[in-house]
């Protein structure tokens, strides 16, 4: 049972020894950490606030907030706005991570496990294109809201126009040219729901216009065939290499289009080499063909520089599909199409049978996001957490699975881990499940039939540094 004392609420006893090489902040957390463990401390029990604390403690107010702020990453506590700093509940009974491993930005809520995928799904999940949805930042999020609220006039909460909030597109059209070197204009940038909309929305627009066949990479996107055949078009597999996507044979098809993940394949994780990047859009001018550009996780980077949208070199020839899935999370649902001059009156008319615009007032809130700085600022701590997991999956084969080669690690989040000669992908994934350890074969990804090596894919964007390495240990003998 825990207490809402009244008033201040009693003393913590955290006794800190100045004598000691460790350093006091380090000290503090520890004692909080131990406090909550042993249940001194007891779920949903009010801690004293920052100013008392460090009076109590004889240390600087600014400690006490840096060491809450730790222990809110790490799942220890929960803070909101006005109100005061709690023990999280559920928080003595669970694994946490380890001090400087935070999973979560300061100041917001902690991660939450998914009930369907808890009661239902593996207990740690490797499944790659999701990123960390305990770090949304909601605090900026309901600040753009309000914004939006606002600032919103009358005319802006009408149908409107079917390309989307102007705003956005005014704001995404700056950020574009800046942040992906794209050639755009907010009048060819189409606002939908999504990637999956935005993709739909291209491959009707090309079907309309003539195309009636599709090149999709493979391996790669397991539902393209699906998107393409309810378009009306014949989606046709097309090899990736080591260098991207094989444009000789891509040429040999006949198709007049094609969709590429060109700065982080998926789900391989090669980047296009400029050889082939060339090549590709000498293939699209020579037979006015439309590449489909999927410009997802370009925000995360880590071991190379920036690698520019194709947009950007061939804006006639090349549209552009993004969305904030990847950079905030999924379920906001917002996306947009960069189109070519010729194709964003069908796209723009597409979206407009399919569901007449996509949510005004969220549209406005991610401009205000993007004005603000407050994207920028969340996906800059975003890529120094999800570099830290890259580094603890990388260390963690390395020691427990050194037969397996690791491979597209240079951006987003997942990797592909090589398995030794013999490897039996299926057996491996259900032997994991069994372990309640979710794992991806590269076969989910393949278009052909034909004998290949074995590999999995591995996400970590949702997944703590303590749940890979609990993860990899546990199926560490299997991939051995």
């Amino acid at each position: 049972m825990s207490f809402d004392w009244a008033g201040l609420g009693p003393g913590l006893l955290l006794p800190l020894d100045r004598s000691q090489a460790e350093p006091l902040r380090a000290q503090l957390e520890r004692g909080l950490r131990e406090a909550i463990r042993t249940e001194r401390l007891r779920a949903g029990e009010r801690l004293p606030s920052s100013r008392v604390l460090a009076s109590e403690l004889r240390i600087s107010r600014g400690l006490v907030l840096e060491a809450y702020a730790q222990l809110q990453a790490e799942g220890y506590l929960t803070a909101r706005a006005g109100s005061a700093t709690r023990v999280a509940a559920g928080a003595a009974g669970e694994d946490r991570e380890p001090a400087g491993a935070s999973t979560a930005i300061a100041g917001e809520p902690p991660p939450r496990a998914d009930p369907a995928e808890t009661a239902d799904g593996p207990r740690i999940d490797f499944r790659p294109g999701l990123p960390d949805l305990g770090t949304f930042p909601r605090r900026d999020w309901a600040w753009a809201l309000r914004e939006a609220c606002r600032t919103a006039s009358a005319t802006e909460l009408g149908y409107g126009d079917p390309r989307g909030s102007a705003a956005l597109r005014d704001v995404l059209a700056g950020y574009l040219r800046r942040v992906r070197g794209m050639a755009v204009d907010p009048e060819r940038i189409v606002v939908c729901t999504g990637f999956a909309q935005g993709l739909s929305l291209v491959l009707r627009a090309l079907a309309a216009g003539g195309v009636r066949h599709v090149g999709c990479e493979d391996p790669g996107d397991p539902h393209l065939g699906e998107d393409a055949r309810r378009a009306g078009l014949s989606a046709v597999p097309i090899p990736v290499d080591a260098d991207g996507i094989d444009v000789a044979a891509l040429a040999r098809t006949g198709a007049r289009a094609v969709i590429v993940t060109p700065a982080h394949q998926a789900p391989t994780g090669v980047v296009l080499a400029p050889a082939r990047r060339r090549a590709l859009l000498a293939w699209a001018h020579a037979h006015g063909a439309t590449v489909v550009e999927d410009d997802y996780d370009a925000e995360f980077r880590y071991d190379r520089d920036p690698v520019g949208s194709l947009q950007g070199l061939a804006p006639e020839r090349v549209a552009s599909v993004g969305s904030v899935s990847k950079s905030l999370a999924p379920g906001l649902r917002l996306g947009w199409v960069v189109c070519p001059a010729a194709l964003v009156g069908a796209v723009a008319r597409e979206k407009e049978l399919h569901d007449r615009g996509s949510p005004t007032l969220d549209q406005l809130a991610l401009a205000a996001l993007l004005q603000s700085g407050r994207y920028d600022r969340h996906l800059r701590a975003m890529r120094g957490v999800y570099a830290g997991r890259r580094r603890v999956l990388v260390e963690m084969l390395r020691a427990h699975a050194p037969a397996v080669g690791l491979s597209g690690l240079s951006a987003g989040f997942h990797a592909v881990a090589e398995l030794p000669a013999g490897a039996d992908e299926a057996a491996i994934v259900a032997a994991a499940r069994g372990r309640s350890v979710g794992l991806r074969p590269m076969a989910v990804h393949r278009w052909s039939e034909e004998a290949a090596p074995a590999r999995l894919v591995l996400g970590f964007g949702n997944l703590t540094e303590r749940q890979i390495r609990d993860g990899i240990v546990a199926v560490a003998d299997l991939l051995r």
